[in-house]
């Protein structure tokens, strides 16, 4: 079994190159679409934070969304054209830090078997964080080459990890390494 803490240092590691990514962007950068049929790093952002909450909610613990009128929004589900206007700059940073303390607390309580079946739910965690933390890089790779290539912003370096390497030019966490 892995330790779940250091799974929750590599989607913080994750989070934190994702900021790198888009922090010192202006807020019409965040807006900003490729194309019509793009979305704009604004929706990466969102979108990471609500697939986080819904399949910490939907596997772990049911409980309600951090902020309920995003959800439609960055749901990928919903076609480009009726997700509707993305939220501010603030709004965004305030949803992801909602969601990731959210993950915090409750990988935490699986952590400390403050739950049901504490040892079958240490196993859905560490495969729930490491594919949040590849969600978060698989999105991070799309963000940076708008940054980088629409942009014309310099990429930050890559993070560093043992657990990190670049598989079809995607950053990709293995928790076995």
């Amino acid at each position: 079994m892995h330790d779940l803490s250091t799974l929750l240092r590599e989607y913080d590691r994750a989070r934190a190159y994702t900021d790198e990514l888009w922090r010192d962007l202006t807020p019409d950068e965040v807006i900003w679409r490729p194309h019509e049929n793009s979305s704009a790093i604004g929706w990466h952002l969102g979108h990471q934070a609500h697939v986080a909450h819904f399949m910490i909610r939907n596997l772990t613990a049911a409980e309600p969304s951090p902020d309920p009128e995003l959800d439609a929004v960055m749901d990928s589900a919903n076609p480009e054209k009726f997700r509707g206007a993305l939220p501010t700059v603030d709004r965004l940073a305030a949803f992801r830090e909602a969601v990731a303390g959210r993950v915090h607390a409750r990988i935490g309580d699986i952590a400390a078997g403050r739950v049901g079946a504490p040892t079958q739910l240490s196993i859905v965690a560490t495969h729930l964080l490491t594919t949040l933390i590849n969600h978060e890089y698989q999105h991070d790779q799309w963000i940076g080459e708008v940054r980088a290539d629409d942009l014309g912003h310099a990429l930050p370096p890559d993070p560093e990890s043992d657990r990190l390497s670049r598989i079809d030019g995607y950053l990709v966490c293995d928790p076995y390494t």
